[in-house]
C-alpha cells in the first residue's frame, strides 16, 4: 500500500482548477477520503461491512455465480465459450474493482488486493492492440462496434477509467490504469472535433475522463469530455437498438447541455452527466454549464424531487415523467440514481459555496440511497418505494447488477463528502466522527469531530494547528434545523420556526456570521482550540405541496436528516389502518432493528379496524412506532408507509 506521506502532496496536486481555463468559479476542494479517518458508531460498521461483507459478495456474483469475469478469460482466449449476459456487465467487474481500490484505501488486505490483482489480468489480457475493451463486442463481432450508441460500450469504458484510478490511487499499481489510458486514447483517435461524431448513449465517460486528466494532467482528456458534453441537442445521434433511445428527452439528448432547463429521461444517466458538467465547469470556468446546471438542479429539486431525496419516479423509463409526478407505493427511485445525486449534489456545493446542495446531499445520503442495502451488507433494493403492500423484499443480486456495487463504492467513500478547502477557510459539510489533516497556507491543520448524528445533535470539532493559524470554519447549518424542509418548497415543515442552534468556541456561546447556509467563524485558530455544536432534533411533520397528490391529506415524520417511515414489523402487521391527525403527540425511544441501534418515533393514534364478517369498520387507539426509512424491509417482507393519511377517508386498508 502506498505510504500515507503522499499527503500534502495529493492536496496540492488536486488543485489544477485555479491553473487552467478560464476564471476560477470552483469555491472549495473535496478532502480525499483516503485522508479521512471515520470512527463513528453509525458510519463506520457500514464501511467495514462494506470491505467485509459487500464486495465479498460483488467478488462472489461477479466471479462464480454469473459469467461476468468468464466474458473477459473467454475474450483473452483463457477459456474457450461465447459471451454470455447482458451488453452492459462489463462494467459491474470495473465498479466492484473500484470499491475493492476505495476500500484498500481505508481497509488494506492482501487478500482482496491479490483478487482485485487478478482480475486486471485478465482484464488486461482481454484488451485489443488498439486499445478497444468491450467482452460483448470482442465475442459478437467487432465490425459492429462504435455503431450504435445506446450498446453502452463508452459506459463501459468510464467504469473502466473511474476503477483504475481508483486502484491506481489505492495502491500505486498502473497496470489497470494503463488500460484505461489505451482506452481513452483508443476513444480519442476515433472521436472528437474533426472525427466522428458520438453521444454517450449512457453518461459516465465524461465524469471518468476528468478524473483521468486529472491523474495523468493530459489535458486532452479534459477536452474529450467537454466535447461529448457539447455533442448533445444537435442531432448527432445514431444506432439505436434500443428504441426507447430514440427519445432525445429519454438521453438529455433534447437540446444541448448549455441550454437544458428541465430534467428529463432516465435518472441515472441524468446525474452522471450532470456530474460530468460540474467537474468540465471546475476545470474550465466555463459558467454557461453553471447557469445550465443550477437551472435543471431547480427542476429537479423543487418539482421531482421525493422527500427521501430519491429521484426518477417512473419505471417505465427508469426516470423522470411530469413535475410533481411522485407517486409512493409505484415510486422507482432508482439506487444507482441516489448514489448519482449525491456525485451530482457534491460537485455543485464545491462549485458555488452554497449549502442548500449539502442539505440535499445529506437528505439523499441517509435515506434514499442508505436505503438500498441491507443492514447486514448483503441485501439490495434496486428500487426505492415509498410505500409497500408487503410484496417488495431485498434481493441477493440483479441481472442489471449496476445497484450493489455502486452503493458499495460510495460508501467505501464516504470520507469525500464531509470537509472542503482552500487556501482561506475549511468547510465542515458532513457530521460524521472522524479526523483528518489538511494544509491552509503553509501550515498542517488537524481536525477532529465527535458527533452521534444523526440520532443526536451535538458535534464537537478539536481543531490543533501546529502554529496559530488564521482561516475561517464554515459550519453547514442544516437547512431542516433552519426550518426548511427542502430547497424550493415542494415539503415544508408544518411548523417551520427554526431551532435554536447553539454554536460554542472553547466554552464561550458565539456570535456567527451566516452566509450561504454556513456559520462561518474567522479567526486565529490555535492548538486546543474546540467548537461545540447542538442541533435540536425535534420530530417534524412534513407536508407536501398541494400539486404533489400523491401526498395529498397526508403527512412524513422526519427527525434531523432522517425521515420515517411505519412498518408492519412493528405495528401489528398492519402500516395501512393508520391515522395520524394534526394533534399527535410524538415521542421518541431508543430501540433495535436486528443489530441497528436507532431512534424510533412512538404515538397513539386513530387505526382502522374492519370487522370479522367483512361488513363493518370502527376506529380503534392504537399505539405506533415508526423507525428510520433506510431501515426498513430488514425483517422480512412488511407492509410500510412514508406519508401517513390524517383523516380517515384515506385510510387504504388493502391493496
Amino acid at each position: 500500500m502506498k505510504s500515507k506521506i503522499r499527503f500534502i502532496v495529493l492536496l496540492v496536486g488536486a488543485l489544477p482548477c485555479s491553473m487552467i481555463g478560464k476564471a476560477q468559479i470552483q469555491q472549495y476542494l473535496q478532502i480525499k477520503f483516503s485522508h479521512v479517518q471515520i470512527n463513528d458508531q453509525f458510519w463506520k460498521p457500514r464501511i467495514d461491512k462494506v470491505a467485509t461483507v459487500t464486495i465479498p459478495v460483488c467478488i462472489d456474483q461477479t466471479e462464480v455465480k454469473t459469467p461476468r469475469i468468464r466474458n473477459f478469460e473467454i475474450a483473452a482466449h483463457l477459456k474457450k465459450g461465447k459471451f454470455e449476459g447482458i451488453f452492459y456487465d462489463d462494467s459491474d467487474v470495473y465498479k466492484a474493482l473500484e470499491a475493492i481500490g476505495y476500500s484498500l484505501s481505508n481497509h488494506p488486505d492482501s487478500a482482496l488486493e491479490r483478487k482485485a490483482d487478478q482480475w486486471i489480468d485478465i482484464i488486461a489480457a482481454a484488451q485489443l492492440p488498439d486499445g478497444y475493451l468491450n467482452t460483448y463486442f470482442t465475442l459478437n463481432g467487432l465490425d459492429k462496434r462504435w455503431t450504435d450508441m445506446s450498446m453502452h460500450e463508452d459506459y463501459n469504458g468510464g467504469h473502466l477509467i473511474e476503477a483504475a484510478v481508483a486502484y491506481y490511487e489505492a495502491t500505486g499499481k498502473r497496470k489497470l490504469l494503463d488500460v484505461a489510458i489505451r482506452f481513452a486514447n483508443h476513444f480519442d483517435s476515433i472521436f472528437g472535433p474533426g472525427k466522428r461524431h458520438w453521444v454517450t448513449g449512457h453518461q459516465e465517460l465524461e465524469l471518468a475522463l476528468v478524473k483521468l486528466y486529472k491523474t495523468t494532467n493530459d489535458k486532452k482528456y479534459l477536452s474529450l469530455a467537454d466535447w461529448l458534453l457539447s455533442e448533445r441537442g444537435h442531432g448527432h445521434g445514431y444506432g439505436y437498438t434500443w428504441t426507447e433511445w430514440k427519445d432525445t428527452a429519454y438521453t438529455q439528448d433534447l437540446v444541448p447541455v448549455k441550454q437544458q432547463k428541465k430534467i428529463t429521461g432516465h435518472a441515472v444517466r441524468a446525474m452522471y452527466m450532470y456530474t460530468g458538467a460540474a467537474d468540465v465547469a471546475a476545470l474550465t470556468g466555463d459558467t454557461a454549464y453553471m447557469h445550465a446546471m443550477k437551472t435543471v438542479w431547480e427542476d429537479v429539486v423543487y418539482r421531482n424531487m421525493y422527500i427521501t431525496g430519491g429521484i426518477g419516479s417512473s419505471g417505465n423509463n427508469e426516470g423522470f415523467s411530469t413535475d410533481y409526478d411522485l407517486p409512493n407505493d409505484q415510486a422507482y427511485c432508482e439506487t444507482c440514481a441516489s448514489v448519482g445525486m449525491v456525485f451530482w449534489n457534491q460537485r455543485m456545493g464545491m462549485l458555488t459555496g452554497d449549502s442548500k446542495y449539502i442539505d440535499v446531499l445529506e437528505r439523499t445520503l441517509y435515506n434514499g440511497a442508505l436505503d438500498g442495502i441491507s443492514l447486514e451488507g448483503n441485501r439490495f433494493f434496486y428500487g426505492n418505494t415509498l410505500a409497500s403492500f408487503g410484496k417488495n423484499y431485498r434481493r441477493e443480486w440483479f441481472g442489471t447488477a449496476c445497484c450493489p456495487a455502486n452503493i458499495a463504492r460510495l460508501l467505501a467513500s464516504l470520507g469525500n463528502y464531509i470537509y472542503g478547502y482552500n487556501d482561506q477557510s475549511l468547510w465542515v459539510n458532513l457530521y460524521v466522527g472522524s479526523s483528518t489533516k489538511l494544509q491552509i497556507g503553509k501550515n498542517v491543520v488537524p481536525i477532529k469531530m465527535e458527533t452521534n448524528y444523526p440520532w443526536d445533535g451535538n458535534v464537537k470539532l478539536s481543531i490543533s494547528p501546529e502554529k496559530k493559524t488564521k482561516f475561517a470554519l464554515h459550519i453547514r447549518i442544516p437547512g431542516w434545523a433552519e426550518g426548511d424542509a427542502v430547497p424550493g418548497g415542494l415539503f415544508e415543515f408544518e411548523d417551520s420556526s427554526a431551532a435554536k442552534i447553539s454554536i460554542r468556541v472553547n466554552g464561550k456561546d458565539l456570535t456567527y456570521q451566516m452566509e450561504k447556509g454556513y456559520a462561518i467563524i474567522d479567526r486565529e485558530w490555535k492548538k486546543n482550540d474546540v467548537v461545540e455544536i447542538a442541533f435540536p432534533m425535534d420530530i417534524k411533520r412534513v407536508v407536501s405541496r398541494p400539486e404533489v397528490k400523491a401526498d395529498e391529506n397526508r403527512v412524513a415524520l422526519q427527525r434531523g436528516p432522517l425521515v420515517y417511515c411505519v412498518e408492519g414489523a412493528d405495528n401489528g402487521g398492519h402500516a395501512w389502518d393508520i391515522i395520524l391527525p394534526k394533534s399527535t403527540a410524538l415521542t421518541t425511544s431508543k430501540g433495535n432493528i436486528g443489530t441497528e441501534s436507532v431512534v424510533t418515533i412512538q404515538a397513539t393514534v386513530p387505526a382502522i379496524a374492519v370487522s370479522a364478517d367483512g361488513n363493518s369498520v370502527q376506529t380503534e387507539k392504537k399505539q405506533i412506532t415508526a423507525i428510520p426509512y433506510y431501515v426498513w424491509c430488514n425483517r422480512g417482507q412488511n407492509q410500510m408507509q412514508v406519508w401517513l393519511p390524517v383523516s380517515i377517508k384515506d385510510v387504504k386498508i388493502g391493496n
